[in-house]
């Protein structure tokens, strides 16, 4: 089985000892991203403008990746406050269409950079 490193700029740099996505095979494991603004290294302000940096992030890594979200197989999804969980579905709307990812969603005591929310996914492409 063929692996390779998936990298973009369009994606924040990895802030740690860990790339993007490792892609094996036709399998795709994107990290885990935050609400990091790719150009400024900066954290998005609010829950909502976080968890949509959070998903455009797995969408650049997905595509540079040569895939989509489309093509995401399972997501977990990390929140300092489950109280948002309704809020992560509606953004999450604006991303993915039926047939659904698998999902989990997980409350957690602190992310990253002070991040509110995190989601790592797997995608499998055709």
């Amino acid at each position: 089985m063929s692996r390779s490193i998936v990298s973009t700029p369009n994606a924040p740099a990895a802030i740690g000892t860990y790339s993007q996505a490792v892609k094996a095979g036709n399998t795709v494991y994107i990290s885990g991203q935050i609400g990091l603004d790719p150009a400024t290294m900066q954290m998005a302000d609010g829950f909502e403008a976080q968890t949509v940096r959070v998903f455009e992030n797995l969408k650049a890594v997905a595509e540079a990746s040569g895939g989509s979200l489309a093509d995401a197989v399972k997501l977990t999804i990390f929140l300092t406050d489950l109280s948002n969980f309704s809020k992560v579905n509606e953004v999450m709307a604006r991303y993915f269409a039926e047939p659904y990812p698998a999902r989990a969603a997980v409350g957690v005591r602190e992310l990253p950079r002070g991040a509110v929310v995190e989601a790592d996914a797997i995608l499998v492409l055709a």
